[in-house]
């Protein structure tokens, strides 16, 4: 069976854990793997590496190829040029996985859901795979509360293995979600498994604008395919669904109750990641690099990360994606970007700044290089730390070892690469008039980035 992952897309829903550039299933929530590592791992248990495909972004292909480097496991990973909703997302990673006259069984799985991939697991699976010859089969989570924010499905006649779907539902109002659980509805979990020709089929019946536009180039097609949900063009439409209940633990994660809900709690109530001294504290949720000390709260959100602190109550913090709207209204970098920020070559990490230089730690991984670039308005001082890192500035070339430095006047050409074995950790100070991101002249990439000159 061949698995087909959908990894692209941004949130802020779990602001400031998760930012635009870095969203929540690439983040350690509940231990120290991703969202989106937990996934693969669950698809390896049907498929083998050569049978997963990733669809992604482009911004977001580098990370993932170094998270599942961090696993042991080398997949297809495919990058969407724009991001055009899940249908067109599955129709291009099935089209790339597809063998002409050879169909396969795919299951389609969101990266960003904690599901517990044990022996039940395994069985939902298997009662999907054998439905699939002529369904398209969707499963269904058995609610736990009347809950607002998911699609719901209404299960129709027993065919053995799952039910015919009935109906597909929309997000539904607080009083239409009771009745919703008490008639037997299941949540819509967004995960899907099907053979490639009947959801080919099925696309080309239901969805021919998406079949169409993909039969120019890539780039063309994302320009012309319309922005459509895999649930929206083809499975409220189907005469061909199936669902099975998926008799698992089930989150979502979509926002930090459910991931209250999720984390072991103290005596008090209280999930922790990170140190915490609490008197009188309780059923509060609380991740932190460093130590928080409460006294006499209870039901809250307290997320500090090294930019930013979040205080909500626990029943309000749904609402904290208001607050990376306004910030990125406002223009503001912290929507986007934590203080660590990953690049195709590595990261770094902004120590401090102010109105005339910046203070940043990079790393880079062996065998990795930056760019040859040029700043018009900064200058750059770096440190060697840790490693041993080759040098280009102007004409000369050299290698720094640990303590060395070296200094780039602004308008100069440079570059900076990792020859050894080990990673590269350097401090970079810049000073100029303007250090921000976007003063950066490329002229040659290893990672063909558009802004080349």
């Amino acid at each position: 069976m061949k698995t087909l992952i959908l990894a692209g897309g941004s949130g802020t829903r779990l602001f400031p854990l998760s930012r635009e550039r870095y969203s929540k299933q690439f983040i350690p929530l509940v231990d120290d793997e991703s969202l989106f590592q937990k996934t693969v791992k669950r698809a390896l248990l049907f498929s083998s590496p050569q049978e997963i495909a990733i669809v992604t972004n482009t911004d977001q292909t580098f990370l993932i190829r170094d998270q599942l480097a961090e696993i042991g496991c080398d997949c297809l990973v495919l990058a969407e040029p724009a991001g055009r909703n899940t249908l067109p997302a599955v129709y291009y990673g099935i089209r790339e996985i597809s063998d002409p006259g050879d169909p396969a069984t795919v299951a389609v799985l969101p990266s960003d859901h904690l599901i517990s991939a044990e022996s039940e697991y395994k069985t939902c699976i298997r009662r999907a795979e054998r439905l699939a010859t002529d369904r398209l089969v969707a499963f269904g989570v058995r609610p736990t509360s009347p809950h607002t924010g998911y699609g719901y499905i209404r299960p129709g006649r027993d065919i053995g293995d799952g039910y015919l779907v009935d109906a597909f539902v929309e997000k539904p109002d607080a009083e239409t979600a009771e009745r919703y659980v008490a008639d037997g509805y299941l949540w819509n979990s967004g995960m899907f498994l099907f053979e490639t020709d009947l959801f080919c089929a099925e696309c080309e019946r239901h969805a021919p604008e998406v079949c169409q536009a993909f039969e120019q180039s890539l780039d063309a097609a994302y320009g012309q395919t319309p922005s459509v949900s895999i649930d929206y063009g083809i499975m409220e439409k189907t005469d061909r669904a199936a669902v099975v209940p998926l008799a698992a633990d089930w989150s979502d994660l979509g926002n930090f109750d459910a991931l209250y809900a999720v984390l072991p709690k103290n005596g008090g109530g209280n999930a922790v990641r990170g140190e915490h001294i609490g008197l009188d504290s309780q059923n509060n949720l609380i991740i932190s690099d460093r130590l928080v000390a409460t006294v006499g709260v209870r039901d809250l959100v307290v997320i500090e990360t090294k930019d930013a602190v979040l205080v909500a109550s626990r029943s309000k913090a749904q609402r904290v994606g208001e607050v990376a709207k306004m910030l990125k209204e406002q223009g503001d970098d912290r929507a986007e970007f934590h203080t660590m920020v990953h690049r195709p070559w590595g990261s770094y990490t902004t120590l401090e700044e102010g109105q005339r230089y910046k203070i940043k730690r990079v790393t880079v991984p062996p065998k990795k290089r930056l760019s040859l670039q040029m700043h018009h308005h900064r200058s750059e001082h770096w440190v060697v730390v840790k490693g041993t890192a080759e040098v280009t500035v102007g004409e000369e070339r050299y290698l720094l070892r640990n303590g060395e430095s070296t200094f780039v006047p602004a308008g100069t050409r440079h570059r900076l690469a990792n020859p050894g074995l080990l990673p590269l950790e350097l401090i970079e100070v810049q000073i100029g008039e303007y250090t921000g991101e976007d003063d950066i002249l490329r002229y040659e990439d290893d990672y063909e980035r558009a802004d080349v000159q």
